[in-house]
């Protein structure tokens, strides 16, 4: 193609975001309206990206290719497969409901002074993220992806740490302690996985010569180039450990729970619904592609960790007073599932957790959003705070009640569909982890049930007397979410068609092939 379009999908947020930055400090709602325009052109650029792929055509497509320091070999090389452009998708796709559910989250910093434009700021670092996590779907090139991956982790820090939440049961300097306290932990968690990999990025430059996936898998097939069996093991650690940090598996998760708990619920979703889907989706582009001999080899132990994060995370679910934090370690028990049907080396578990990576997005989105909404009204993230909100806002309640069966994955709703896949594909290639892992499903009906009736039935406490429905804006938010819900869980035709002939490429990359059935059908 002569016009770059992955390049533009990718740098049109990065100007957004100096542009916002730019705007003068009494001009805050002119910042957001920007910020937001921005965002809805990405989105258009993204959906011209969506139908110019060619789901059957060429395992990479709108490629780019251009030399970047040719004495080390890195190349600024884009190209987006299946997985890659649903996932690119997504990020368009819930970014402008992050910034307009974020709309007023920066108010409560601004002052009169001219040099501090909280405001400015914070829609500006959203833009920022969503630029390095587009083009980081579309990195053909390992050390490209690698600087995105680890730059990131910049905006996340702030927004995290500067822009936190203020609904905190505890004093203003006990709040700060522990905004400050789960930004700084969320990035020595995410750089120590950094570093590990640069170790294997520079290793596997020394044993290939190049950093580029095309020309990686050219020399595999022309047998130019073998790995020995150690080696391929230790990188494929390097790599696979900075990707678990990101997803987050077990026990490499501590960092999740207390950085969406200490950020505001817009960039708890732009945690765990992008930045996060960075890592599984890094797990089947390079873990299985760069490492196939050794991802089969550590397929056994991934599976328990994934395994140990489903049940793990949802008992946890279980147990939290905290809104957030529910919802946080829930989202470690979904990731549990993404990863189990990632190692599975099932396509019908690749296409499900592909497909997972999506839903699960869309569904958290939805949930977290709303509830921080409900935290919004009351000033609180304490379940205890809460009581007979369907009496005073029914809106509310139904959409956050809509969520939260999205999360228990109920049949009708887009999950349901990614955990079926997921549970059928691992149990066609490992029957007892997937027996295992239904139990997530008993637990997840058990933490998202009791959630909605501990907030939402019952008598009306009194702090929620007198709360406000939802407004427009709020409902601009929520109802496409919800809609999608809808739509990808009656009909997930359209992005099943995208992902299929990816994870055909990923099964064919690590030489498997799906178990056959003991029994024949009936002829």
């Amino acid at each position: 193609m002569s016009f770059p379009l992955l390049t533009a999908t990718a740098a049109l947020p990065a100007i957004g975001a100096i542009a916002t930055a730019a705007v003068p400090a009494a001009r805050r709602t002119a910042a957001k309206w920007l910020a937001l325009l921005f965002s809805l052109a990405t989105l258009v650029l993204a959906g011209i990206v969506l139908a110019r792929f060619e789901p059957g055509g060429a395992r990479y497509q709108l490629t780019e290719s251009h030399a970047w320091i040719k004495d080390f070999g890195v190349r600024y090389e884009l190209g987006v497969d299946g997985i890659g452009v649903a996932l690119l998708a997504l990020t368009a796709l819930l970014i402008p409901f992050v910034i307009l559910a974020g709309w007023h989250d920066a108010d409560p910093l601004e002052t009169k002074s001219s040099r501090w434009r909280p405001t400015q700021g914070f829609f500006a670092l959203i833009l920022m993220v969503e630029a390095m996590v587009i083009l980081s779907f579309e990195a053909t090139d390992v050390f490209l992806f690698y600087i995105l991956f680890e730059a990131m982790l910049i905006p996340m820090y702030f927004l995290i740490g500067g822009f936190g939440d203020r609904a905190h049961s505890g004093s203003d300097e006990n709040a700060a302690a522990q905004r400050s306290y789960a930004a700084v932990k969320f990035l020595l968690y995410n750089l120590a996985g950094g570093l590990i990999m640069l170790a294997a990025v520079i290793g596997l430059y020394v044993v290939a010569g190049t950093f580029s996936l095309s020309e990686i898998a050219e020399a595999r097939a022309n047998g130019s180039l073998s790995m020995a069996t150690g080696t391929e093991r230790w990188l494929f650690l390097g790599f696979f450990f900075a990707f678990a940090v990101k997803a987050p598996l077990w026990p490499l998760h501590t960092w999740l729970p207390n950085a969406m708990g200490e950020a505001t619920s817009p960039v708890a979703v732009l945690i765990t619904a992008v930045v996060d889907k960075v890592g599984t989706f890094a797990m089947l582009r390079f873990c299985l592609q760069l490492f196939p001999d050794a991802s089969k080899w550590a397929t056994p132990v991934i599976l328990v960790l994934a395994l140990i994060s489903i049940v793990y995370g949802a008992l946890l679910a279980v147990g939290q007073r905290d809104i957030k934090r529910l919802i946080a370690y829930a989202s470690i028990s979904h990731f549990g599932f993404i990863i189990l049907g990632i190692f599975a080396m099932t396509s019908q578990g690749q296409s499900g957790a592909t497909l997972y990576m999506v839903n699960h997005g869309i569904s958290t989105a939805a949930l977290m959003l709303v509830a921080g909404f409900l935290i919004t009204r009351r000033g609180s993230r304490l379940i205890a705070d809460y009581g007979g909100v369907q009496k005073v806002a029914p809106v509310l309640a139904g959409t956050f009640l809509i969520g939260g069966l999205a999360t228990l994955s109920l049949p009708g709703l887009s999950p349901f569909v990614s955990e079926f896949l997921v549970l059928v594909g691992t149990f066609s290639a490992y029957p007892a982890a997937g027996i295992i892992a239904t139990t997530g499903i008993v637990l997840a009906a058990l933490y998202v049930l009791v959630l909605y009736q501990r907030t939402m039935t019952g008598p009306v406490k009194a702090g929620v007397q007198g709360m406000a429905d939802l407004k427009v804006r709020e409902l601009v938010v929520v109802l496409p979410l919800v809609a999608l819900l809808i739509f990808l869980g009656v009909y997930p035709k359209p992005l099943t068609e995208i992902v299929n002939p990816a994870v055909q490429h990923t099964m064919s990359d690590v030489h498997k092939k799906d178990p056959q059935p003991e029994v024949e059908a009936a002829k």
